[in-house]
């Protein structure tokens, strides 16, 4: 009886056990995604491949933590087509407290099936600005602005009439409004304070697929985190103006420094790779290509700073250039600020280059400088042993070589395996001391 009762326990324990993990399995899926920064091809992928990835597990749910002041344009459209096509509702969540959902990022918030914001944070300012960050030309920046009006029109055609015409002076007048003015007009659906406050919102609302209304089953769910690959942090990185501008200097003063001293490869290598990775952020940034010019001169007042010998003019004014050329480079009038680059960092990397550079492209550039020495012109000061006593003529080692020697005046005598020193040769014999 005792065996029996203790297998009945095992079994109800077994068996209990199979129905919760049934229950947990049974729980509606619901992936997270952290997309912040700047609006760009990492967050693009991320995003794409995070739909997918919802698609594919059946997910119930897809929410979007969006915390962004802007980015491009056509990474925007691409993205807002994807969330649009999703056959997994799509909820955007601008989060944290004190994020931001501007510019591109506030499109992509009307564009979710549901939308949400955290108190204390903002949405809009999404008026078009060129590559280089500056107003776009009269004619360009009104067909972008209407490009970008009809698109809202058409995200909030299911919303208030308020809240399409906030979201066309988002465009139009780069108007910027909080979480509860939002909610106010039905621009977003939701001010939630966490995402576990944001499920029990969203449990039973109905939203709208391609394939027809679809009412929304949160109670229980179980949500999973989809973190960023490692190929999209790197990217996420690559495009930091910071970054950027290091790459770039280290890039160009490496391939520099291999010009000037060629034969080795380390320097090369390093600076194509540097500059490969910062070619990624330049295409991806507002920059004025005019900063440029100013860095490569910079780099060619270093270098004529070490043939020429200016005693620190021509670095000077190397350093000054450098200066100019990053802060034109990434700090044009209307560039964002999330897109400028430390003025701090590039005063810095100025001074520290010009520092750096001088003095090794001055070693390199001395050394050349050098006349070679070899064969008998190599041998006075030269040292050497004794392979014999030397009193006053022997033989001695020098070079690998054997020699035969003769003391130098006023030398005593040389004992064998002792240091020797060459004073000079005569003929081919060397005229030799003892090492001091």
């Amino acid at each position: 009886m005792k065996l029996l009762r203790t297998f009945l326990i095992a079994l109800a324990a077994f068996v209990l056990l199979f129905q919760t993990a049934r229950a947990q399995s049974d729980a509606p899926l619901v992936l997270v995604m952290e997309a912040k920064g700047v609006v760009a091809p990492a967050m693009k992928e991320y995003i794409v491949r995070g739909i997918k990835t919802a698609e594919q597990r059946n997910a119930e749910l897809l929410i979007i933590k969006l915390n962004t002041p802007g980015g491009l344009i056509s990474e925007m459209e691409i993205i807002v087509q994807a969330i649009r096509a999703s056959q997994v509702p799509v909820v955007v969540y601008v989060s944290p407290r004190g994020g931001t959902a501007g510019s591109a990022g506030a499109v992509i918030t009307i564009a979710g099936h549901a939308s949400a914001m955290a108190p204390e944070t903002i949405i809009g300012a999404a008026s078009p600005i060129s590559g280089e960050g500056q107003d776009l030309e009269e004619t360009l920046e009104r067909k972008q602005k209407e490009a970008l009006r009809a698109q809202v029109r058409a995200l909030t055609e299911a919303r208030s009439p308020e809240a399409t015409a906030l979201a066309e002076e988002m465009i139009e007048i780069a108007r910027a409004v909080s979480a509860s003015e939002a909610i106010d007009v039905g621009l977003v659906d939701f001010i939630s304070s966490d995402l576990d406050e944001l499920l029990s919102q969203l449990d039973g609302v109905e939203v709208q697929m391609p394939d027809g209304p679809r009412t929304l089953n949160t109670v229980n769910a179980q949500t999973q985190d989809l973190e960023m690959s490692f190929i999209e942090q790197l990217l996420d990185i690559l495009v930091n103006p910071n970054i950027t501008f290091l790459l770039v200097t280290i890039g160009v003063q490496a391939i520099l420094i291999e010009i000037s001293s060629p034969g080795g490869w380390v320097a090369g290598f390093i600076g194509a790779v540097c500059l490969a990775l910062a070619a990624y952020g330049l295409g991806v940034l507002p920059v004025n290509w005019f900063g440029v010019i100013f860095l490569f001169l910079a780099f060619a007042l270093f270098i004529l700073e070490v043939k020429t010998h200016s005693f620190g003019a021509l670095t000077a004014a190397g350093v000054g250039s450098f200066i100019i050329g990053g802060l034109v480079l990434f700090n044009s009038p209307g560039v964002p600020q999330f897109q400028q680059v430390s003025i701090p960092l590039v005063v810095g990397m100025g001074i520290v280059t010009g520092l750096v550079f001088a003095v090794i492209v001055g070693f390199a550039l001395r050394s050349q400088r050098v006349p070679l020495r070899t064969g008998r012109e190599s041998l006075p000061g030269a040292s050497g042993t004794a392979l014999s006593e030397i009193d006053p003529r022997g033989q001695v080692q020098v070079h690998s070589e054997q020699w035969s020697a003769e003391l130098a005046e006023g030398e005593k005598n040389i004992q064998k395996g002792q240091a020797i020193e060459v004073v000079e040769l005569q003929g081919l014999r060397l005229i030799v001391r003892r090492k001091r």
